[in-house]
């Protein structure tokens, strides 16, 4: 892809992003407020006194997700999954959940606390990713690179799987802590890139540096000839950096759906977290096997861990107090319009307390 290729695909992308949050928030209020859930049980409430039979979702190619797991551990009967596609983005996830379109969805707390800042009617109800010592994004650029601090990336391109989440609020972050101005920080292009071709696109210098992690990351690595400039670990430490989402809607016509939901995943986490790692990839294998989707099970024979922070799940003031001052910061939002304890709930959350 050329560079002009690459420049008009972000400006299409930041173009198709700002007119979908409009047409959200046009739309969430009427939409969030009409009808049932498609997996409302509309003859009364369904087994083991939940007020829904099943819970519509998106996937995520040649992954598993712990409701995913949940389900197939037995942790959620007798509540099902209702799989609908697989989402783009942790945003796109979010908003489907909003528009009515899933049950649930899941997205980096940023972009949770920007939704909700837009008078979207959610709230986070069980963190499901994260970083630890294992699993963490690096930043990378090539080794010949002239690039060597933050600064030198004014006037450079980062490649990024999505605009308005987790990189960008971490590329962000990083330049803010250099000392670079807000001015400076514009000239610092975010680009859209499928994380799958970000590696052979800095390596073809079509992008100054690009955003790494899992088994994406261990591949590049392996093949040499590149650094990470910096990682979110260096900069957050181990933390949740995403959660969950009901509306508030779902959670008060289905609060047994809600609760069942959260505990099944809760322990799906820790089931995860406390198994040995063979058995575990083992287990993922399986469950991409058994859904017939034709999916590539590589990935996930290169699982690590969960990088959750909190036992199940449990979300913590720290992991939206953050980014609440970072929107605060960056003029997105006034200081005191939110609360991180106003942006979530761990009273679903079987180990609430039990931390």
């Amino acid at each position: 892809m050329s560079r002009r290729g690459l420049e008009l695909k972000r400006k299409n992308v930041q173009g198709w992003a700002g007119a979908s949050l409009t047409l959200l928030l046009g739309s969430s209020i009427l939409l969030s407020g009409c009808g049932a859930s498609a997996a409302t049980n509309k003859e009364g409430k369904a087994e083991g006194g939940l007020e829904v039979k099943e819970l519509r979702y998106q996937g995520s190619v040649g992954s598993v997700t712990f409701p995913e797991l949940a389900e197939d551990l037995g942790y959620l009967a007798p509540l099902k999954l209702k799989f609908i596609g697989n989402t783009i983005s942790g945003p796109q996830d979010i908003q489907a959940t909003v528009t009515g379109d899933t049950d649930f969805g899941g997205a980096f707390n940023g972009a949770i606390v920007k939704l909700i800042a837009a008078k979207a009617p959610i709230k986070a109800v069980i963190g499901y990713y994260g970083v630890d010592d294992n699993t963490w994004t690096g930043y990378y650029v090539l080794d010949d690179s002239p690039i060597k601090t933050a600064r030198d990336l004014i006037g450079k391109r980062i490649a990024v799987n999505t605009l308005g989440a987790h990189h960008e609020f971490v590329i962000k972050e990083y330049l803010h802590r250099a000392g670079l101005t807000p001015d400076e920080i514009k000239q610092v292009t975010l680009v859209v890139v499928p994380p799958v071709t970000s590696e052979q696109t800095l390596r073809a210098n079509q992008i100054d540096a690009a955003a790494l992690g899992g088994v994406l990351r261990d591949k590049a690595l392996e093949r040499g000839g590149i650094h990470p400039l910096f990682t979110d670990q260096e900069l957050f430490g181990n933390f949740s950096a995403g959660s969950y989402v009901l509306t508030d809607k779902f959670i008060e016509h289905n609060p047994n759906a809600a609760r069942k939901f959260v505990e099944a995943t809760a322990k799906a986490i820790e089931w995860a977290r406390t198994t040995p790692r063979d058995q575990v990839v083992s287990r993922y294998e399986q469950i991409i096997e058994k859904r017939g989707r034709k999916e590539d099970t590589s990935s996930v024979k290169l699982w690590k861990s969960t990088g959750v922070a909190g036992k199940g799940g449990l979300i913590s003031d720290k992991e939206f107090d953050t980014w609440i001052q970072w929107l605060v910061d960056e003029g997105e939002l006034k200081k005191g319009d939110y609360k991180a304890a106003d942006l979530y709930t761990n009273a679903f959350n079987p180990y609430l307390n039990d931390k």
